[in-house]
């Protein structure tokens, strides 16, 4: 029996509406026989392929031991929870959902703490004055390690946060957080402000591979059938399909066209009676409109594309240089 390639979206809330939202917009329905509680599912049209519905964390730690092909996750916890993650995941692609910072967060009141620079000097104050180390709440243990060390600052402990962390310098639980927002809105009504260079990580929802997942030849053909889908999708929303005729048409028009409003020519120059096709940025129709209407078209025809699929495809690429072919 064929191994069934494991692709792991989340289970639950707006990232799974994204999602969802995201696979669609590619081609790729997702759909799940059992109902909505089902967390087993399937993309129509494609028989090998088996959707899991989990976690996001959870989606992290099945990538970390190769239990899924692909998921689709925040970076955050991608850098969190998996050592050495670079080597053993694959950041594919961002996806413009879920996006939030991880940030280092003090009380207001501390007015004299502005950058890491001023946490580093209050920290062995603190040391000094209470003959103990500063504590710093946070559920991100790995992330707020390395970005402290990266700044040089080593009188703090960690108080690993179960709760709401925002919470802990109001609590007496911890003299400062990191955590993770995505408009700060919590953070000033808990009495707390963002370091000025206290952003550790632009997170947001990735499509992800994992190295120890079994990449067979059927995988890959399925992953390449997959990411064929959203490259595709992805190409085709920068661009409207631009149509004309006229004899004054030829290559050195088109590459003037090319360098002054972006525009390619899919499908080569023009024929012998002057038909053209071209893929052009929205922002740039109007201003190419009247380019080539200047040059002598009299007709210009504008569609929408739903799906413009090249030779090569640059994610597919990417997962097996990762890989090794």
């Amino acid at each position: 029996m064929t191994t069934p390639f494991v692709l792991a979206v989340p289970s639950k809330g707006r990232l799974q509406e994204n999602a969802d939202a995201f696979f669609a917009r590619a081609g790729l329905a997702l759909a799940k026989a059992g109902g909505a509680r089902d967390y087993r599912g399937t993309i129509t049209g494609l028989d090998n392929v088996e959707i899991a519905y989990l976690s996001a964390s959870e989606i992290a730690a099945q990538l970390a031991r190769g239990a899924v092909h692909l998921g689709i996750t925040g970076e955050d916890l991608v850098r969190e929870s998996i050592v050495d993650a670079d080597k053993r995941v694959l950041l594919i692609e961002s996806l413009g959902f879920g996006s939030a910072n991880v940030v280092v967060a003090v009380p207001q009141a501390w007015i004299d703490v502005r950058n890491m620079a001023d946490l580093d000097d209050v920290a062995t104050s603190f040391r000094a004055k209470h003959n103990h180390r500063m504590r710093v709440a946070t559920k991100y243990i790995n992330l707020t390690r390395a970005y402290f060390a990266a700044h040089g600052i080593v009188d703090y402990r960690i108080v690993e946060s179960a709760g709401a962390t925002e919470g802990a310098p109001a609590a007496g639980s911890a003299e400062l957080i990191v955590d993770i927002t995505t408009t700060g809105a919590t953070l000033a009504a808990n009495g707390l402000k963002v370091l000025d260079d206290g952003t550790m990580l632009r997170s947001q929802a990735n499509l992800v591979a994992a190295r120890d997942a079994d990449w067979s030849p059927a995988a890959r053909e399925t992953a390449r059938v997959i990411f064929d889908h959203i490259s595709a999708r992805a190409r085709a929303a920068k661009y409207k399909e631009v149509r004309t005729r006229f004899s004054g048409c030829n290559d050195a028009l088109l590459a003037e066209a090319h360098e002054k409003f972006g525009v390619v020519s899919p499908f080569g120059g023009p024929t012998s009676s002057g038909m053209v096709t071209l893929h052009c940025p929205p922002a740039q129709l109007y201003a190419l409109g009247s380019f080539l209407r200047a040059h002598g078209a009299d007709t210009i025809s504008v569609a929408s594309l739903d799906y413009v699929m090249d030779r090569e495809n640059p994610l597919f690429a990417k997962l097996e240089a990762f890989l090794g072919r």
